[in-house]
């Protein structure tokens, strides 16, 4: 049974770092988008950009801790 709780954090683990790449990823290819429409604010959106990026990386690493504490 020890095995099945180690399999499902790794589980676990592995799904909340695919959403935040995935998420990250979404991201970076909107504010892309944004700044080709409008390059004078692409200083904005950069940063703008970070900071959410930031964020998703600060829950998936909690994510992550959850589930290796969760064994």
């Amino acid at each position: 049974m020890e095995t099945l709780g180690i399999f499902g954090a790794a589980i676990g683990a592995a799904l909340s770092v695919i959403g935040a790449a995935f998420g990250i990823g979404k991201i970076g290819s909107s504010a892309m988008e944004a700044i080709g429409r409008q390059p004078e604010a692409a200083d904005k959106i950069r940063t703008n950009m970070i900071i959410v990026a930031a964020l998703i990386e600060g829950v998936a690493l909690f994510a992550v801790a959850v589930c290796f504490m969760a064994l």
